[in-house]
């Protein structure tokens, strides 16, 4: 098999009711989709080169932009898009994306992501009702709220396993961490990295 370009990528972590019983947003890919199909997935997808103009709605934070560099915003504008796309949620502000884990599909692979992961507090991120999918386009089905701590008993890519334990981290210290988890599956050789 030919290796394909590894393309930039954003996905949402809607984190929902964390103080109390803690829910992430996920749903599961279709069984024909060239990419993980039948998994479970957050939101989110590649970036559109419309993502680069795109206005954000409000001033990401300096440390998130210092760490995803020149395509911040425009990481920050296609997972808003995605989101918006595969959920029908609008998620308000900027502001409110915490950046923290990024990872490179391996080699070998149908396609290849360079994807950044951003946790959002759904209860204070948006304006729309939660519950409320109506709007969402058809990639992904069975959209739901899955308690975190039943998550893992889903069908997921191993790297969702590991973004979930960042999550869980995550919702118990309610900091951002102090430097961001990176799986660089960029070459033949797995590393990984933490990005200040």
């Amino acid at each position: 098999m030919t290796d394909v370009p590894i393309r930039d990528a954003a996905s949402v972590v809607l984190l929902r009711d964390a103080d109390s019983a803690p829910k992430v947003l996920m749903g599961q890919r279709g069984k024909n989709a060239a990419f993980m199909p039948n998994k479970y997935v957050f939101p989110g997808g590649a970036v559109d080169p419309e993502d680069a103009q795109a206005v954000l709605p409000g001033t990401p934070s300096v440390k998130c932009l210092s760490r995803l560099g020149d395509i911040g915003p425009a990481l920050l504008a296609a997972a808003l898009r995605e989101t918006w796309e595969e959920t029908g949620l609008t998620l308000r502000k900027c502001e409110g994306l915490l950046y923290f884990f990024r990872a490179i599909t391996p080699p070998g692979r149908p396609r290849r992501f360079d994807a950044r992961f951003f946790l959002a507090d759904a209860n204070t991120m948006s304006d729309t009702d939660l519950d409320d999918f109506s709007k969402a386009s058809d990639e992904l089905r069975h959209l739901h709220w899955v308690p975190l701590p039943e998550a893992r008993a889903l069908n997921l890519p191993f790297i969702t396993e590991v973004v979930l334990a960042e999550v869980e981290a995550l919702s118990k210290t309610k900091a951002p961490p102090d430097s961001v988890p990176f799986f660089d599956n960029s070459s033949g050789t797995s590393r990984f990295l933490r990005i200040q």
